[in-house]
């Protein structure tokens, strides 16, 4: 029987702890039925101006599930259901990571305090480390984010996490996959924007210690690839990658593809769209070498990050990187070598420590006489952005590459590879990067 708790004069922790103790019920109808944990909203609140409202769903296998007994009742855990295929191993840790999240919430009520959802700061340079061979890798003893319930700042956030951490259990305990974009959608008064989502998820991500592939989770790619190499995708379809006027955007679930076949003798990674197009068009995947060329239009998605990557393992070829002579690419490149901050629990599968910088370099710019109508000068913004890419931890490796940041702080300007242009239409794919490859113009 639900007790008729007045929700008046409540403070937040109060009024998640009754709010979740009232309809907390166990409905245990045996072996693969659902036992259901709900917590709905009581109105509205001075502190929280829209319904906190969350549900976990957990189906239940075993006849004898584990159970915590709490003050106000008793909170049976379950295991994932088995399957007619039985999902991998890792899919049942996840969903055990998930339970014990919720369980660890219901102890916090019971014992009268606050829940609390705690993982690793993400945005902090002290959690992290650098190594050569992996690239930047959160630390095991990192400073922590915390996601308090009592505090008014955080409620919100505390509910959509939970919330997250309920869409994400039947994904991966069904063994079906969702875009970010469709997770979103399902929601889209709830979370609000995808980029909060996007955020949440990477949270989850780190406080799983697990990639986010493995919560069943896609995005759409921006990335697109072409040149030499053939894969099938996990659905079967065989996808050819050969220089024509299309290029393949890069599979949305690359973890799936299988059979990749390729004569390439190297991975070309491009920073801009248009620079992208301008090789295809020239067709330079097969005019010097077999190559294929990757672009991830700008910042890299994960997709295309994991694709670069993949590459690397299964080819065993060089990977060069092509981007604009100013910070910004700089950036871009130093994330496909070494990995970003955010995203460094996941470093091992998204990083590519053998990337080459091919150009286009500031010291190209003077040994190549680029004429100064077309070059940019740097803004306050890039000198920042350059003063802080020479204090990250992997520049001190680099030698050359902290020369090249110094003959473009000192020259005070930059340049778009569009810049070649300036010397002859096709000179790029005819002198720059013919003569880069045959004679080891990279560092």
């Amino acid at each position: 029987m639900e007790s008729s708790l007045q929700m008046t004069k409540f403070g937040a922790v109060e009024r998640l702890q009754a709010v979740l103790l009232q309809s907390l019920r166990a409905e245990v109808r045996g072996a693969g039925q659902q036992q259901l944990l709900r917590a709905e909203s009581l109105g509205r609140s001075n502190f929280y101006q829209q319904d906190f409202t969350f549900l976990i769903t957990l189906e239940c296998k075993s006849h004898n599930p584990p159970h915590v007994d709490v003050n106000y009742g008793t909170w049976h855990a379950c295991h994932a259901p088995g399957k007619q295929n039985l999902p991998e191993e890792f899919s049942s840790d996840v969903l055990k990571a998930i339970e014990n999240i919720i369980k660890e919430t219901l102890t916090y009520l019971a014992r009268g305090e606050a829940p609390v959802i705690i993982f690793g700061k993400r945005s902090s340079w002290e959690n992290i480390r650098f190594d050569g061979n992996v690239g930047l890798q959160m630390v095991s003893d990192c400073t922590v984010s915390k996601v308090r319930c009592e505090c008014s700042k955080s409620i919100h956030r505390f509910a959509l996490i939970l919330k997250a951490l309920s869409m994400i259990y039947k994904l991966v305990q069904s063994n079906t996959y969702a875009t970010k974009r469709d997770l979103y959608y399902n929601e889209t008064q709830l979370f609000g924007s995808q980029i909060i989502l996007d955020g949440i998820i990477n949270d989850i991500c780190c406080m799983l210690k697990v990639p986010r592939r493995c919560l069943n989770i896609l995005s759409t790619s921006k990335g697109c690839i072409v040149g030499d190499l053939c894969y099938t995708e996990e659905d079967g379809n065989r996808v050819n990658c050969a220089c024509n006027s299309t290029a393949v955007l890069v599979p949305s679930n690359v973890d799936g593809i299988k059979n990749l076949n390729s004569a390439a003798k190297f991975v070309l990674v491009v920073e801009k769209d248009a620079t992208f197009q301008r090789l295809l068009d020239d067709d330079f995947c097969t005019k010097l070498f077999p190559c294929i060329i990757v672009t991830g239009k700008g910042v890299p998605d994960l997709n295309t990050r994991l694709m670069v990557r993949k590459l690397w393992d299964v080819l065993h070829i060089p990977v060069f990187a092509l981007m604009d002579a100013d910070p910004h690419g700089i950036e871009i490149m130093c994330i496909y070598k070494y990995g970003s901050m955010s995203m460094s629990f996941d470093a091992h599968s998204l990083t590519v420590p053998i990337i080459g910088w091919l150009g286009l370099l500031p010291s190209d710019i003077q040994r190549l006489n680029i004429p100064k109508e077309v070059l940019i000068p740097l803004t306050n913004n890039d000198v920042r952005k350059l003063t802080k890419l020479q204090e990250r931890p992997y520049i001190n490796c680099q030698p050359l590459w902290k020369k090249e940041m110094e003959i473009m702080e000192t020259c005070k300007v930059k340049a778009e590879i569009q810049a070649l242009a300036s010397i002859s239409s096709d000179y790029l794919t005819r002198v720059y990067l013919p003569n880069k490859l045959k004679f080891g113009g990279w560092i």
